[in-house]
């Protein structure tokens, strides 16, 4: 046997082996690598996220906060101006922002010096005290509030203003933040701040839920770098002794950006995330230890470790024996886990004032409106809007349930989302359903708005029209009429209801009115209503749509004499005109190209006939020529699926009737058509003519012209 042969081959072998070994171990260390790389990384974003994450529900919730404490000032600030005039009515206004809104914790409305002679000083003070809500005053000798920021910033600035914290002693005894705005005096000179204090004590419990790890914290900062709030009770001992970490993390924190960077705290590295809190000025910041960020892939690595070892050792007792078994390596998947968390951030409601001005569009010749709110209380939950939009008028009238405040701020909500959403929806159910919607999602008061929303198109008369649980309005035309609508629900009731849109055409002259039922229930003495035949009664006489109104008004009040008012009284007077005011003599009417309009053309030669006591045979052939030669325009003067509009002027004279019909269709004489032969046989007979053959036989006189883009039809009638 050769033996050096075969030392020769165990030495290729171990040499073979050791190579082996060292490749594996190699493959293996770099494998190692790749997957701390990746897993580093991965981690990293997930501690990104997660801090982003726990930084967005704090703002958003400090937001949430932020934004009803300023709703309830600015929702109060219009109260505010109106007690002015009534000093010791300010108590019972802040005691009750208090009482309405439990993130508010203190509130006063803090007069300008000198505004009240009589007190130079005045500012009634309402905080919480337990369970209950008490009253001090802050024009003390102690107290100077006029000098505080909270006073002289929003003066100073004539805007909302968010303080610094303070501990305010003498006025609310404890760490907070103070919400003030001015409050102006009729004549616009800032007469007091209204404001809303915030406690501050719930901000670090708020940071204590930021931590994402074990050992991480949280800080707040105000917009001059003061700390609001932090989470850890070794933060003011270390961290700000570290003046320049601390200097340069602050500077970072205060550009009002999202960011992240790293800083050493307590000899060891930090990774911190920070954003700031809209409208504040605030800053928010979680501060992670980056050796805890990354703790969990060290364990891992040492098993790695471990694993490759054992491996490597598998490896060598495989190769020893023969190379008969194989290495099986398994690798390790890391799971992520991601927590996502939407939060919305209520609505800021506003008070916005009702249309003042009448007439309101003065250039206009096509509308004469008018509309008037009388509370019953202080404040209404009536409600009323209008606009031009696309040469259509927008218009709606409400009523909530309820009196007082809390009716004025729906009505205020009711409002503004009236406008927002009719300004992109065409369609009154659909503004409808939409604001139904929005109100039912924050009803916790089970307060609901009878309501009624119309668009009226200025071109044509056509009404379009949805009704939620209102009074039906009265048309006005040769009489007297309810309008029909369906019996919707009102306003907030439920979510998933259907309103239903309806439509109606009024002519030029006719005039809607709409009322609120303050109106039929104004009780007197003797508690009997003022009702709808008193109401209609007033409406008989023709009047301007102003002195439809004041009529109304002076009906009421002297119907209802000493008696105190019950409800508020809404109403709104449509009074729907012709732009081009035909003289008199002369009737107009203006039809959409559709056949269904046949019938309102029908009833306007009826009116005519009855007007001009016509005979009713001549007043068939009438409506029958008329009938034929509009016809025409509607199926023929314009292209498929085109809309367009056929004007009809009808002059009233003595002895007789002139009929001018006019569009902006194709170019087309009708009388240029010969003249049919009634006669001839059915084979011999052109197609067509017949029409024009009846008109021109109905008619003394027919002629055609086509000026400005128009075809001009003239049909005229000896009566």
């Amino acid at each position: 046997m050769n033996f050096s042969y075969i030392s020769k081959g165990i030495k290729a072998y171990a040499r073979a082996g050791l190579l082996l070994v060292v490749v594996a171990a190699l493959s293996l260390e770099a494998t190692a690598v790749l997957q701390y790389y990746y897993s580093r990384k991965g981690i990293r974003n997930e501690a990104v996220k997660r801090a982003e994450s726990q930084i967005s529900n704090v703002r958003l919730e400090i937001m949430d906060v932020i934004d009803q404490a300023e709703a309830a000032v600015r929702n109060s600030v219009w109260i505010a101006g109106w007690c002015l005039d009534v000093p010791d009515s300010v108590p019972s206004m802040v005691r009750r922002i208090v009482n309405d809104n439990p993130e508010v914790d203190g509130s006063t409305m803090a007069f300008m010096p000198g505004f009240d002679t009589e007190r130079p000083l005045f500012a009634p003070y309402a905080y919480r005290y337990g369970n209950t809500t008490k009253v001090k005053t802050l024009a003390t000798d102690d107290y100077d509030y006029p000098s505080h920021e909270w006073f002289t910033e929003p003066v100073g600035r004539d805007t909302g203003y968010w303080s610094e914290p303070y501990i305010d002693e003498g006025g609310g005894e404890m760490l907070m933040t103070t919400y003030s705005v001015p409050v102006k005096d009729k004549y616009g000179r800032t007469a007091a701040v209204l404001t809303a204090d915030i406690s501050l004590d719930w901000i670090n419990s708020l940071i204590d839920s930021a931590q994402v790890y074990s050992h991480s914290f949280g800080i707040m900062l105000s917009r001059e770098g003061r700390l609001m709030a932090c989470s850890a009770d070794t933060l003011g001992a270390d961290m700000i002794l570290d003046k320049d970490t601390f200097s340069i993390l602050k500077e970072e924190m205060l550009k009002g950006t999202c960011g992240n960077m790293a800083i050493k705290h307590d000899g060891r590295l930090h990774q911190v995330f920070f954003a700031p809190v809209e409208h504040t000025g605030w800053s928010t910041a979680v501060i992670i230890p980056e050796d805890e960020i990354y703790a969990g892939i060290r364990r891992v690595g040492l098993m790695v470790k471990f694993l490759q070892l054992l491996g490597l050792a598998m490896l060598v007792l495989i190769l020893r024996s023969v190379g008969k078994n194989q290495l099986k390596y398994q690798d390790l998947t890391e799971k992520k886990e991601r927590m996502e968390s939407e939060l919305r951030i209520g609505h800021d409601i506003q008070q916005s004032m009702i249309p003042h001005t009448f007439p309101p569009f003065p250039e206009r010749r096509d509308l004469d409106m008018s509309a008037c709110l009388v509370p019953a209380k202080e404040v209404g939950g009536d409600l009323f809007d209008f606009y031009i939009r696309d040469e259509k008028l927008w218009f709606c009238i409400g009523d909530v349930s309820g009196k007082g405040v809390p009716a004025s701020l729906l009505m205020a909500v009711t409002r503004s989302l009236f406008r927002s959403i009719s300004m992109h929806e065409d369609g009154p159910g659909v503004i409808t359903s939409k604001i139904n919607e929005a109100l039912s999602e924050t009803n916790e008061n089970n307060m609901f708005v009878t309501f009624f929303c119309g668009a009226l198109d200025l071109a044509t008369g056509q009404l379009r029209y949805c009704n939620a649980g209102h009074n039906p309005p009265l048309i006005l035309s040769d009489r007297i009429r309810d309008l029909e609508v369906h019996p919707n629900l009102p306003l907030g009731i439920a979510s998933d209801v259907e309103f239903q849109e309806q439509e109606e055409y009024l002519a030029f002259d006719d005039a809607v009115f709409l009322y609120t039922d303050g109106v039929t229930e104004a009780e007197n003495i003797t508690q009997d209503q003022f009702g709808q035949e008193r109401m209609e009664a007033v409406l008989h006489t023709r009047r301007s749509a102003r002195g439809h109104l004041e009529a109304m008004q002076e009906a009421i009040s002297a119907f209802v004499g000493e008696a105190p008012r019950s409800d508020d009284i809404t109403m709104l007077f449509i009074h729907y005109l012709d732009k081009d005011a035909p003289a008199s003599g002369k009737r107009h009417i203006v039809l959409r190209n559709q056949i269904k309009e046949i019938e309102r053309l029908a009833v306007y030669i009826d009116g005519i006939v009855e007007e001009m006591h016509i005979d009713s045979a001549v007043g068939t052939s009438l409506n029958l020529a008329l009938e034929e030669a509009v016809t025409n325009v509607i199926l023929y003067a314009y292209p498929e699926g085109k809309e367009g509009l056929v004007d009809i002027v009808t002059e009233l004279g003595r002895e007789s009737l002139t009929f001018t019909i006019s569009d902006r269709g194709t170019p087309f004489d009708p009388t240029a058509m010969p003249e049919v032969n009634i006669n001839a046989g059915v084979d011999e007979r052109r197609i067509g003519g017949l029409g024009i053959h009846l008109v021109r036989n109905i008619m003394d006189s027919v002629s055609y012209s086509y000026s400005d883009g128009k075809n001009i039809l003239t049909l005229t009638r000896k009566i």
